[in-house]
């Protein structure tokens, strides 16, 4: 009987060290990846918001029913549309965002812009052509919950070739979180 328990004596081989060696800091990554998280999660942003949009100044200060929908992702990109992107038609706008202090931050987009066209611009094929591009700069405050915020954004407008038009203005926005609804 000894004999047939001898090898439970031996130390263990190379290969029988690391497979357990792979085997312990595998278990002890996922353990750390699964705890690493603060008690506050990721950046608060992060996420889909939907938001009212109020322009005091500027080209937009007529517009008082605009939203915009927003996804900002983790790294620090986002995208947004609009509720009036079809009005002459654009494109969602792109962007950048990073926080400034808790729970504030500060994000940089833009969105190209399109001119009226002539009357027989879609008959010849030339449709909506482009007459520049929008800047916002948003300075977005998280509430401490997460699921709302408020922010002020400056606009500017320019033109085909980068030069400042006629339009720039200022808003303040208040945002909610879109998420899942409690199901029953």
């Amino acid at each position: 009987m000894a004999e047939a328990h001898k090898h439970l004596r031996q130390p263990p081989n190379k290969l029988q060290r690391t497979v357990t060696l792979a085997a312990v800091l595998t278990l002890l990554s996922l353990t750390s990846a699964c705890t690493s998280k603060s008690a506050t999660g990721p950046d608060p942003l992060v996420g889909a918001w939907r938001s009212t949009i109020q322009f005091e100044t500027g080209a937009f200060a007529e517009i008082t029913d605009l939203q915009f929908m927003y996804v900002f992702n983790a790294g620090g990109t986002l995208t947004e549309s609009s509720n009036y992107d079809g009005a002459p038609p654009v494109p969602p706008a792109y962007g950048v965002w990073r926080r400034v202090a808790p729970n504030v931050f500060e994000a940089r987009y833009e969105f190209f812009s399109n001119a009226l066209p002539e009357a027989d611009a879609f008959v010849n094929g030339t449709g909506w052509p482009p007459s520049g591009h929008g800047v916002l700069t948003e300075r977005i405050e998280v509430s401490q919950d997460a699921q709302s915020f408020t922010s002020t954004i400056q606009y500017a407008a320019f033109g085909t070739r980068g030069e400042p038009v006629e339009g720039s203005g200022t808003a303040r926005g208040a945002g909610v979180r879109i998420r899942f609804e409690p199901g029953p």
